[in-house]
């Protein structure tokens, strides 16, 4: 049995663009793509951070750096920076980096035994004195500073996805939303795909209750095999015309709303920190993400304990004079996921599919994620409803998985200097969490006692949030007491060492990307 043969999009920005480029690099011309977008309806277009694994995307697509990266106003995320967490005028780094592993155990576990500086993060992980000192991870000619990954490029790309990382590669990236539809607008289109800028009047199902075609004021009718949605919050596919209830995060995540700002600052003259930096405020956090010539910042709060105007007054103090004269973009956010993203010949990519806050900038990860599973289980004219199954199960443990990860950054803070920080260590946790808050006490987050289900965090995650958060009684395992510890301290020496003389030879972030741009 064939598959089939004809794909509409409906609704563009960052997810209807990344979905129909990447239907067309893996399809190919068998399977016509087109998207319908309406220019009535404006995108979110807040989510400029991205995970590591992005890079999957990219090479997928045969995407070279220095082909996307400057039209995109690019730039390099070697972790995330969290600021007043644990108290007010702390930090420490979330990084993408694996642990070394000791005699059997990570180098956290030293470190929490052996203490051999003030700041876990810089004694075992190389990323951190990268990022505080603004380098670059690639040297000037183009090399990549971590020699243990294997970079291939041109014919060699390599057509992996998620389901295939085995090495942790060491940096993500911060872009324009905007400009990143655009640009795979074009990559798109230029392979195939059919652009169509219309508005959608009507969503018309067949007597199965199936989507046979959408309406549109201009264009006329629109029929396709299968529909894709990525009309946002909104879900006019899955949620208004289909009827698939959605399943609300928000006893566990209570920020639903953020107010964002785009600041136009001089790059040369400020630094371009090569990270995302998230601040703890009084009900929520601020992000700053550093593109190639402006700030892309906001903040991200519970409407239950701030109003709009108080939070955008907060945003603006926290940017400082940069803010004045600048718009506001308020947003309200829909906190949780669709309880199954594909519905008879209806998949929901995007937020239409589920969003949790930006915390660990999982958006674009959960787009991917959602790509990349549809076209493993891409369906035939049978339309096999195991298919549907095993992809809406691999969503749903993503996006839940997901969500326990975040809220153990606000259930394992240190902070509780309000109610908003207070009530965060008693509110309502996801099922299982309690169990392993309460086990990671004695035992740290390892490969058996973390989130059972492929959620894109490993446990070195885990042990970065609960070190740097402090609001956890952790002690290290019982046997470091007496085993020698000879090797770890020569690796401690070595992370140093490594660090040092990286910071001393890496060009600055701004530096490289200045020569690429």
């Amino acid at each position: 049995m064939t598959a089939i043969g004809k794909v509409v999009i409906v609704g563009g920005g960052t997810a209807g663009w990344m979905t129909a480029a990447y239907l067309r690099a893996s399809l190919g011309s068998k399977v016509a793509v087109t998207l319908v977008e309406s220019q009535r309806i404006k995108t979110i277009g807040v989510g400029e951070a991205t995970f590591s694994t992005v890079r999957h995307f990219f090479d997928y697509l045969g995407l070279p750096e220095h082909e996307w990266m400057p039209k995109c106003n690019a730039t390099y995320k070697l972790g995330i920076r969290f600021e007043n967490w644990r108290e007010r005028g702390h930090y420490f780094y979330h990084p993408f980096e694996r642990l070394s592993i000791v005699d059997g155990f990570p180098l956290t576990d030293w470190w929490l035994a052996k203490k051999p500086g003030a700041r876990f993060d810089q004694d075992v992980f190389l990323m951190s004195a990268l990022a505080d000192n603004e380098r670059s991870p690639r040297f000037i000619d183009g090399t990549l500073f971590e020699q243990e990954f294997v970079e291939r490029s041109g014919a060699e790309f390599s057509k992996t996805t998620l389901s295939e990382q085995t090495t942790q590669f060491p940096y993500a990236y911060h872009f324009d939303a905007a400009l990143l539809a655009d640009f795979l607008r074009s990559y798109a289109t230029e392979r195939g795909a059919q652009h169509v800028e219309d508005d959608v009047l009507d969503v018309v199902r067949d007597e199965r209750g199936w989507i046979s075609h959408v309406v549109t004021r201009e264009y006329g009718d629109l029929s396709a095999d299968l529909f894709i949605d990525c009309t946002g919050f909104r879900g006019l596919l899955i949620n208004q015309t289909l009827d698939e209830p959605f399943v609300s995060y928000q006893n566990t995540l209570p920020n639903d709303s953020a107010v964002a700002l785009r600041v136009p600052v001089d790059m040369e003259q400020r630094g371009l920190r090569p990270c995302t930096t998230a601040t703890a405020q009084d009900a929520g956090w601020t992000w700053t993400i550093p593109l190639y010539g402006r700030i892309g910042t906001g903040y991200v709060y519970a409407s239950d304990y701030c109003s709009p105007e108080m939070a955008e007054r907060t945003l603006r103090e926290f940017v400082g004079p940069e803010a004045e004269g600048l718009e506001a973009n308020h947003i309200k956010m829909r906190i949780g996921r669709t309880r199954n993203s594909w519905v008879n010949n209806c998949v929901a990519i995007g937020l239409s599919s589920g969003f949790v806050e930006p915390l660990e900038s999982t958006g674009i990860f959960f787009i991917q994620h959602g790509i990349e599973q549809l076209v493993k289980h891409f369906p035939d004219a049978t339309w096999d409803p195991r298919l549907r199954t095993a992809y809406n199960t691999s969503v749903a443990r993503v996006m839940d998985g997901v969500r326990e990860f975040l809220v153990t950054h606000y259930y394992c803070a240190g902070r509780a200097d309000n109610a908003y920080w207070r009530d965060a260590k008693t509110r309502e946790l996801p099922e299982g969490l309690a169990e392993r808050l309460e086990e990671w006490q004695s035992r740290l987050p390892a490969t058996g006692n973390v989130y059972p289900h492929y959620h894109g965090f490993e446990p070195y995650s885990y042990l970065s949030m609960l070190l740097g958060l402090g609001g956890l009684n952790l002690k290290p395992a019982a046997a470091l007491k007496v085993m020698d510890d000879s090797r770890a301290s020569r690796e401690f020496k070595r992370i140093k060492d490594i660090s040092s003389d990286l910071v001393k030879r890496l060009p600055s972030q701004y530096e490289y990307l200045s020569r690429m741009y």
